[in-house]
């Protein structure tokens, strides 16, 4: 079968890059997409313009796919079992009942053709070469609602349980850094706990195999290596705590203290004494010193969050620093909706009662700042603590960046312009 990619090359703020090139569960997202469709294409193709009319019309077997669809491996085997044995040209599409996509997915996306209660995704199969009409393929997404917060009344606008419409299978469009966030956490590391915990309750051979590995390395059952994947070279303190479903990669150093539920980390990682990581994605090269907590964040390859730090509901770029006693605020004190930057570039409702912060690639955050709900940093920004600078209550462009007053600016590269603007040192 022949894999033809559709190019996006629309920036996401603030990192300025395509979310081909973004990592998702410690993955560049084109090879994400790659690793999933190996088992059924041949050969590969690029539609520079990005275009579907611009598709080659070989007739051949086709998956044709825009580069920045996220999609796991449940939902694209389902597509494709369905599509192959209908024998006609489909597209997927999901439905306005899928709760799970209407309360994560579709809120700041603008990339999705809505034809009545459907909402069309660019993902394409054509047994015969690409033909226009492709039926909608309505895929479930098979969700489930699981609470992450159990909050005082008066905190919350309905209820006291914060809950997710977590699914077993997902496919969404990423168009803004919140949609980083939501493959990672809910469609990534919520759903994969919800798969394990289905697959143990519905297999018995399954749950005792984990029971028997728990009893062999007398451990608690969640951390047991039948749930917890450890690469080569590792080092990890028996005080060190981790739960699974969790998969750690190669020469990571874990110290003791250190908890970790639910994560997944990328090699050559360090995890200093006391760290609290949960539900969270650690990219390769990252370091994190003693005290540091990550929840539902994502933090990308060779960054570095220091002491007591605690980002939640957060994406955080590559080669960044956050800097020491840094509080990223995930909720609005008086009940108004928390807005974030959308795919088109304006501000919008993210649909989420709490939601952390975006600091793009190649920034240095100093100490002590407060940054509120929803608020970006453009990528190659330098923020100084001081007396002006304490309260981040907007978003900061690479124009605002504290490092250009001073006469050491150039020592600071910006490595990412926005789209149209020529990568140079700064002045």
């Amino acid at each position: 079968m022949r894999k033809v990619i559709l190019q996006n090359k629309n920036f996401i703020s603030p990192f300025n890059e395509p979310a081909r090139d973004l990592r998702i569960q410690n993955k560049p997202l084109w090879l994400h997409q790659r690793d999933l469709l190996a088992p059924y294409t041949t050969e590969e193709r690029e539609v520079d313009s990005g275009s579907f009319v611009e598709v080659p019309p070989d007739p051949v077997e086709q998956i044709v796919y825009r580069d920045n669809l996220f999609f796991d491996k449940p939902y694209i085997d389902a597509f494709f079992a369905e599509a192959v044995r209908s024998g006609k040209p489909r597209r997927a599409a999901i439905s306005k009942d899928n709760k799970a996509f209407m309360q994560h997915a579709l809120p700041l996306a603008h990339g999705y053709t809505q034809v009545g209660d459907l909402y069309l995704a660019d993902l394409w199969y054509f047994p015969r070469g690409p033909v226009s009409g492709a039926q909608p393929l309505v895929i479930d997404f098979e969700p489930r609602e699981i609470g992450y917060y159990r909050i005082p009344e008066y905190m919350a606008t309905e209820k006291g349980q914060l809950t997710f419409q977590v699914p077993l299978r997902s496919c969404m469009s990423i168009e803004s850094w919140t949609h980083i966030f939501i493959a990672d956490a809910i469609f990534g590391l919520f759903s994969r706990a919800s798969r394990t915990d289905l697959k143990i309750a519905q297999s018995l051979t399954f749950k005792m195999q984990v029971l028997w590995q728990a009893l062999l390395e007398q451990r608690q059952v969640l951390a047991c290596s039948k749930l917890v994947s450890v690469g080569r070279n590792c080092s990890i303190h028996p005080a060190a705590v981790i739960l699974g479903p969790t998969t750690i990669g190669d020469n990571v150093v874990i110290e003791p203290g250190a908890v970790i539920d639910n994560c997944i980390i990328g090699s050559n990682v360090t995890i200093s004494q006391g760290c609290q990581l949960m539900l969270s994605v650690v990219g390769d090269g990252s370091f994190l010193p003693f005290r540091a907590a990550l929840y539902l964040t994502t933090l990308m390859e060779n960054s570095m969050v220091a002491q007591n730090t605690c980002l939640q509901m957060c994406v955080i770029g590559r080669n960044t620093f956050i800097g020491a006693g840094n509080t990223f605020t995930d909720y609005n004190l008086i009940p108004a909706p928390i807005r974030a930057l959308s795919g088109a570039g304006a501000l919008e409702e993210s649909n989420r009662p709490v939601l952390g912060g975006c600091v793009g690639h190649n920034c240095r955050i100093g100490s002590g700042m407060i940054i509120y709900p929803a608020r970006t940093i453009e990528s190659d920004v330098v923020l100084f603590a001081s007396p002006e600078r304490r309260v981040i209550a907007k978003n900061i462009s690479y124009e605002e960046s504290d490092h250009h007053t001073l006469k050491a600016a150039g020592r600071h590269e910006r490595l990412y312009p926005r789209a149209g603007e020529a990568a140079k040192q700064s002045w």
